[in-house]
């Protein structure tokens, strides 16, 4: 799924202890992320220097509700199910209940049934996905146990349910998929220099301005579901958003780019070709993700889950999907730009 203080696009608070990535019950294993999952614009830990916002701020976008007539026919378009929906706890949570076939949202008992009668595994055209768009979203999840609490009309908070047909040993990779698919489109729509912190933090100039968060959602007797979550900041304004966090408003984007109907069915279409042709040719997908990823070559500091640190130049990302720093490979962690 996606993966933005009071008046903020994503309102983030830490939680005491650590929580599992999805509530789970006694017969049902919790999703499990892969990589280092963000929030949508969780504040990124770079050096202030590393942060600014310096394009002029394009003109006010739309914060009018998602079109849900034209996104439904766009995503049938690309082979998804699209339910566009007014307030949720997380649409990744969500959608990991429906992977596991819990019931009890009747808003989703759409989803659920269409869940169900599905076809074979993968994404369009070769299967269905289920996507779920929030105009609000009240329990968002990310990294380092972070919440966030979305604004309607500010953002996108979307996420998709796929069963991937690729090995799940390459599912590592999927993260970082999702993120070069998203920089593409934005790039192209937006006309904003995007690029991505490992493992697929989207920066513009420095600023944060989405987060993705991939789960594995184990299912009894069948192959595992894999939920896509992704948080964009569209229309939101400085007053709205964490430090070293920006949004396309204040990037400057095309006006088309602010319209987030328009956004969004665009990046439901790149996503579509982007799992097909990484499932169809790895090493190109990891040599896409090297064009538009601003880690690489750089001097960064990797924050260890364990509360070490590591210090050197970040030099490539390996075929696991690991950031590899001085020769050495982590596959978790926080990376803080040092120049």
């Amino acid at each position: 799924m996606c993966r933005c203080a009071p008046r903020a696009c994503a309102r983030e608070t830490n939680r005491s202890g650590r929580l599992s990535a999805v509530s789970s019950t006694p017969d049902s294993a919790p999703a499990e992320p892969l990589q280092d999952p963000a929030a949508p614009a969780a504040a990124a830990a770079d050096d202030a220097a590393d942060a600014g916002r310096g394009r002029s701020p394009g003109p006010a976008g739309d914060r009018g509700p998602l079109d849900a007539t034209r996104l439904t026919a766009a995503a049938a378009a690309a082979g998804m199910d699209l339910t566009v929906i007014q307030e949720i706890d997380s649409t990744n949570a969500a959608l990991a209940r429906i992977a596991r076939g819990e019931t009890g949202d009747p808003a989703l008992g759409g989803l659920s049934r269409q869940w169900r009668e599905g076809s074979e595994p993968g994404v369009a055209p070769h299967g269905r996905a289920l996507v779920l768009a929030a105009e609000r979203q009240t329990a968002g999840r990310g990294r380092l146990d972070r919440s966030w609490e979305s604004r309607p009309g500010a953002g996108l908070t979307v996420s998709l349910l796929i069963r991937p047909r690729t090995a799940v040993s390459r599912l590592g990779w999927l993260p970082m998929v999702v993120g070069t698919s998203l920089v593409a489109t934005v790039r192209a729509v937006a006309g904003v220099p995007a690029v991505l912190k490992w493992p697929n933090d989207v920066l513009v100039e420095g600023g944060k301005l989405a987060g993705i968060l991939v789960e594995v959602v184990p299912v009894p007797a069948s192959a595992p579901s894999v939920v896509i979550g992704f948080g964009l900041n569209v229309n939101a304004e400085p007053d709205e958003l964490p430090a070293r966090s920006t949004s396309l408003l204040l990037a400057g984007a095309h006006p088309v780019a602010l319209d987030r109907t328009e956004l969004l069915g665009r990046i439901l279409t790149g996503l579509v070709d982007a799992l097909a042709a990484w499932e169809a040719d790895p090493q190109a997908a990891r040599a896409a993700y090297l064009a538009v990823c601003a880690t690489i070559g750089r001097e960064v500091r990797v924050e260890l889950p364990d509360g070490s640190a590591d210090i050197g130049r970040a030099t490539d990302v390996d075929l696991e999907g690991r950031l590899v720093v001085a020769g050495r490979a982590y596959s978790a962690g926080d990376v803080v730009h040092l120049r």
